[in-house]
C-alpha cells in the first residue's frame, strides 16, 4: 500500500495528536485508543537505565491486553528518580480519564532528552484543553507527533492477504539507535483478530528480523518501545498472511529509520549469508554496519573493502570464520578474494554515491543468513549530537 496517500487507522482505533508545549510548538502528544481492552504486545529496551514509561508499560502488558497507548515526545522522562515515576503514572491517569478506561489498560512511551522532568503544568493544561473523546488523526499525524530530531515522519501499511484486514505502523528514531530489543518508538496497529499469545509470539519473531536489525550509531536508547495492538474488528485472518504483512510494515519502518539516521545521506544494507546459523550471520552483519570506518568509507564513496574485512575479523569468537572462504561484495560486484582493478574501483565509487548501498558477505560455512540496515556517518551527525541539549 502506498504511503504517499493519507492512511487512516485500521478499524477499531482512533487517535488524538496535539501540542502540549513540552519543548516547542510542534505536536508532542499522541493518544491511540480502542473502545475496550484489546490484544496487545510490546517489546522494550534492555537498558539498565530504562525509563518509567518502559517499566509501567511492561507491567501493564502482563495480561496481554491494553486499550490506549500514549506517546510523549521531546522529553524521555528518564533518570528523574521517584518524581519521574510519579509523573509517568499521572500521565497514565490523565489518559485513562480521557479514554474512559482503567489506568492499567494504558501503555506509555516517552522520547527525547534524558534527565529532564516532564513539564507537568503544561501537560495538565494540555489535557484540560483536549477534554475527552476520540480523535480523527491519521497515521501520518501519529508519526509527526512522535518525532524528535527525525526529518520526516515514518509510516507504512499493508493489507493481509485473503482478507480486508490491515497492518499499519508509525515509528520515530534517528539517533541513539542500536536496539537490543526493538526500536526507538514504534506503534503498529491491526484490525485482525488474533489471540494475545499468538500476537506476542509473531510480533517478537518479526521484531527480531526487522527492528532488531537496525543501527545508526551503536548506542541503545533508555526508552526503546515497540507496541502492537490488534482490535479484531476485521475478523480472523490466516496467521502466515498476518505475519507476512506485519513483517512488510516493520521492515519498511526499519529501513526508513536507518535512512533518516541523524545526518545520514546513504542507507546501508548489509546482507550476510552462508553463516553457521542466523545468530552468527547477524553478529557479523552488525559488526560491519556499526563500524565507523565502514560508515565513513560509504559516506566518502571510497570502495575500501578492507574495512569490511576488518569488521568481519573483529568477530574473533567465531573461530569457524575462515578468510579463505569469505566473499565480500559491494552491490553485485565481488571485491574479495578476486583482484579488483582501478577501473572497477572507480565504478564502485560511483555506486557508493547512490542513496542506497548493499554490502554482501558470504561466509560459506552453512545456511545461516541475516540482513541489517544502517547509514553512513557524516559531519551532520556530529553537529546534531554536539548541540543536542543546547
Amino acid at each position: 500500500m502506498s504511503t504517499n496517500m493519507p492512511i487512516a487507522l485500521p478499524q477499531g482505533f482512533s487517535a488524538h495528536v496535539t501540542n502540549l508545549g513540552i519543548k516547542d510548538s510542534s505536536d508532542d502528544l499522541v493518544i491511540i485508543s480502542a473502545a475496550s481492552p484489546i490484544a496487545a504486545s510490546g517489546v522494550f529496551t534492555k537498558s539498565r537505565f530504562a525509563g518509567p514509561s518502559v517499566l509501567i508499560s511492561r507491567d501493564h502488558l502482563t495480561n496481554g491486553s491494553a486499550q490506549a497507548f500514549v506517546i510523549i515526545s521531546k522529553n524521555a522522562n528518564v533518570a528523574n528518580g521517584s518524581q519521574g515515576v510519579d509523573d509517568a503514572h499521572e500521565v497514565v491517569g490523565l489518559v485513562a480519564r480521557h479514554v474512559d478506561c482503567d489506568p492499567t489498560d494504558v501503555l506509555i512511551a516517552s522520547t527525547g532528552v534524558i534527565g529532564r522532568p516532564y513539564p507537568m503544568e503544561q501537560i495538565r493544561g494540555g489535557f484540560e484543553r483536549i477534554g475527552t473523546g476520540a480523535g480523527g488523526a491519521t497515521l501520518a499525524d501519529v508519526a509527526r507527533g512522535m518525532m524528535t530530531t527525525d526529518t520526516v515522519p515514518k509510516i507504512a501499511a499493508a493489507t493481509i492477504a485473503g482478507s480486508t484486514a490491515l497492518v499499519t505502523g508509525a515509528a520515530k528514531g534517528v539517533g541513539m539507535i542500536e536496539p537490543d530489543m526493538a526500536t526507538m518508538i514504534a506503534t503498529v496497529l491491526t484490525d485482525a483478530d488474533m489471540p494475545a499469545d499468538r500476537l506476542d509470539d509473531i510480533f517478537r519473531r518479526v521484531v527480531d528480523r526487522t527492528f532488531n536489525c537496525v543501527s545508526v550509531d551503536s548506542d541503545t536508547s533508555t526508552s526503546d518501545t515497540a507496541v502492537l495492538l490488534a482490535s479484531g474488528a476485521a475478523g480472523i485472518v490466516d496467521e502466515l498472511a498476518f505475519e507476512d504483512a506485519l513483517e512488510q510494515v516493520c521492515r519498511s519502518l526499519t529501513k526508513q529509520i536507518a535512512a533518516d539516521g541523524e545526518g545520514a545521506e546513504t542507507l546501508i544494507e548489509v546482507r550476510v549469508d552462508g553463516a553457521r546459523d542466523h545468530g552468527q550471520a547477524k553478529r557479523v552483519a552488525k559488526s560491519i554496519v556499526n563500524s565507523p570506518l565502514v560508515k565513513t568509507a560509504v559516506h566518502g564513496a571510497d570502495p575500501n573493502w578492507g574495512r569490511v574485512a576488518m569488521a568481519i575479523g573483529k568477530c574473533s569468537d567465531d573461530t569457524d570464520i575462515d578468510e579463505q572462504r569469505v566473499v565480500i561484495r559491494f552491490g553485485d560486484r565481488e571485491l574479495f578474494p578476486r583482484q579488483v582493478g582501478e577501473r572497477e574501483l572507480a565504478e564502485l565509487s560511483d555506486y557508493l554515491k547512490g542513496d542506497e548501498v548493499l554490502i554482501h558477505v558470504s561466509l560459506n560455512i552453512g545456511a545461516g543468513e541475516s540482513t541489517v540496515w544502517g547509514c553512513d556517518l557524516t559531519d551532520g551527525y556530529v553537529r546534531i549530537n554536539a548541540d543536542y541539549t543546547t
